[in-house]
C-alpha cells in the first residue's frame, strides 16, 4: 500500500511523458510533403501554386498542433503563420505577373516550409 500511489503517479508520468514526445506531424515528412500534388480551382490557377498552398495549409494546422501541445511559443507560432502567410501572397503574386509559379520559385518555397518543418519536428 505504502508504494502503490508512488507507483501511479510514476506509470501516470511516463505516459504523460510519452504523449508529450509523440506528436506525429504530416510536415515532419519532408519526401511525402514535397511530393504533394494540390487541385487547380478558384484563386488558384497553377499547379505548382496549388502545391504551395497544400503544404501551407498543412504547415499551419501542424503548427497549430504544436502550439496546443506547447511545443513551441505564441510568438514563435505567429512568426511562422506570418512566414506561411507572406509566402502564399508571392506566390500568388507571381501567378498573377507570370501566369505561372517557376520550379526554381517553388524550390525556394519548399525549402522554406521545410525549414519551418524542421523547426516544428526538433
Amino acid at each position: 500500500m505504502k508504494y502503490s500511489i508512488p507507483a501511479s503517479l510514476l506509470v501516470l508520468s511516463l505516459n504523460a511523458s510519452a504523449a508529450q514526445q509523440s506528436l506525429d506531424l504530416p510536415s515532419c515528412n519532408i519526401k511525402a510533403q514535397r511530393e504533394l500534388v494540390g487541385e487547380t480551382g478558384g484563386k488558384i490557377t497553377d499547379l505548382r501554386q496549388a502545391h504551395i498552398s497544400v503544404r501551407a495549409n498543412i504547415l499551419s494546422a501542424d503548427i497549430g498542433t504544436t502550439r496546443k501541445a506547447r511545443k513551441i511559443t505564441q510568438a514563435e507560432a505567429d512568426r511562422m503563420i506570418e512566414r506561411i502567410a507572406s509566402i502564399r501572397h508571392q506566390t500568388d503574386q507571381f501567378v498573377q505577373q507570370q501566369g505561372f509559379l517557376s520550379a526554381a520559385e517553388n524550390a525556394s518555397f519548399d525549402r522554406e516550409f521545410d525549414s519551418l518543418a524542421m523547426q516544428l519536428c526538433k
